[in-house]
């Protein structure tokens, strides 16, 4: 459960300037944990005895956190689910279009989680568009403090889910080269050309309002 809050100093790469960041600091809960069952009726809560020992909790691949509220990763399966109940999410924002699996629809009905999904096809050739309006209507829910803490996730965590924050970042007034960077460290040897152009030449001027950084959701707390 986080707990607290720590502020820290992060030099942003940019003309030498600085920001403050807020970084989650992650305590034990005095309460025991509860642990994810599986049978075939479904997902189960259950009480995990304590032993003493640490506990691990698995993150999907590719996670990590965008700003306060907003993570990313790739597609989450079974053994996350612990650890994505750990970040009390109240939303998910899912980029692919293929159906969310039961196992993860029935998670998200058990902690009470939203699921806004838009299907964009994970195409790999060099000249196929990326649809802008999906992109503009998966930020709108992103940026909406509403729906905090959210998961922004696709299958890999690298090119859908690395558009979007890219977008979110040029919202954020990020210069090009450190919405790029991001981009790059996720994407790695897979990075695509036809993202960095969309990225590039998307138009933030509908999101005059963006704020530079998000506050903390209540919930966290809870």
């Amino acid at each position: 459960m986080m707990k607290k809050f720590e502020k820290k100093e992060e030099n942003s790469g940019i003309d030498g300037l600085c920001r403050i960041i807020e970084v989650a600091v992650v305590e034990r809960p005095s309460q025991p944990l509860k642990r994810l069952s599986f049978s075939g009726g479904g997902i189960k809560a259950a009480e995990e005895e304590e032993d003493g020992g640490e506990v691990f909790l698995n993150p999907p691949l590719n996670f990590a956190m965008v700003d306060n509220g907003i993570f990313r990763s790739g597609f989450p399966d079974s053994a996350n689910f612990s650890f994505l109940q750990s970040l009390n999410l109240k939303s998910i924002v899912y980029l692919c279009p293929e159906p969310y699996p039961d196992a993860n629809v029935e998670f998200l009905k058990l902690n009470g989680i939203q699921l806004f999904q838009f299907g964009i096809e994970g195409c790999k050739e060099p000249f196929v568009n990326i649809p802008e309006d999906k992109i503009r209507e998966a930020l709108k829910v992103a940026i909406d403090a509403k729906n905090h803490p959210l998961l922004i996730h696709c299958k890999r965590g690298k090119h859908r889910t690395g558009c979007l924050v890219g977008c979110l970042r040029k919202s954020q007034k990020w210069c090009l080269t450190s919405v790029f960077d991001e981009y790059l460290r996720f994407a790695a040897a897979k990075a695509r050309v036809s993202d960095l152009r969309f990225m590039e030449l998307f138009d933030v001027s509908n999101f005059k309002h963006f704020p530079m950084t998000f506050s903390v959701s209540r919930r966290y707390y809870q």
